[in-house]
């Protein structure tokens, strides 16, 4: 049954809404934990602590944390590889161009693609430059991630690649949300417009919420 759902295109769709909200809490909750830095390097860094030791006793030392990426890198995955396989289905059942051409669809729909492509490179990137270090500018310091972002913001292409990243965010989870409540049957006439709303209010608290950090570094409110 599970490889019957997946095979069609409605389960694909599924697994892309379902994967697709999860890293939204995810986002969502993130940015919440970015915003501490503008407490300052005490309240972020202990922040950052606290993720490791969450479940403790019960949980071991970063267990926690563990299984939130490993659950994080379950849904990246299903949702990039659910989005590919749609993708080359809509190509292949529309090998030739339309005879009459199509309404013009909106900014974030036409770029969908292009977006995941940006976050998925982001995303690498990100995690080798605050997790890892090993592209990090100024000589990346384990345990202090205070220094470590006020580090990456203090160069212009860590801020113009955020930046970017950030934007693009915006517009996928603008487009994302209301289609993943249109694919769960969430969505319907008289909720369109509410729905369209959340999606739009969504994306603009989390483009302008994870923008501010680079921002406040930039200007000196971060240093």
């Amino acid at each position: 049954m599970a490889r019957t759902v997946w095979d069609s295109s409605v389960g694909k769709k599924t697994v892309m809404a379902v994967s697709g909200l999860i890293m939204l809490l995810y986002l969502v909750v993130h940015m919440i934990g970015n915003l501490k830095i503008f407490f300052g390097a005490g309240e972020f860094n202990h922040y950052a602590h606290w993720l490791r030791t969450v479940g403790e006793p019960f949980m071991h030392y970063e267990w926690t944390l563990w299984i939130i990426r490993v659950v994080l890198v379950a849904a990246v995955v299903a949702h990039a590889i659910s989005a590919y396989q749609l993708s080359r289905r809509d190509i292949r059942a529309r090998p030739g161009k339309y005879v009459h051409k199509k309404p013009r669809a909106s900014y974030a729909t036409r770029t969908m693609r292009w977006g995941g492509i940006i976050l998925g490179l982001f995303i690498v990137w990100h995690i080798l430059d605050l997790t890892t270090g090993t592209v990090h500018s100024g000589g990346f310091q384990e345990g202090h991630p205070y220094q470590n972002v006020v580090d990456t913001f203090s160069t212009w292409y860590g801020n113009v690649i955020y930046i970017v990243a950030m934007l693009a965010l915006g517009l996928h989870v603008r487009h994302g949300f209301w289609s993943a409540a249109q694919t769960l049957g969430v969505g319907s006439r008289t909720r369109d417009r509410a729905l369209k709303a959340v999606a739009n209010v969504l994306a603009l608290l989390l483009t302008a919420g994870f923008i501010a950090v680079p921002v406040g570094v930039m200007t000196g409110v971060v240093s």
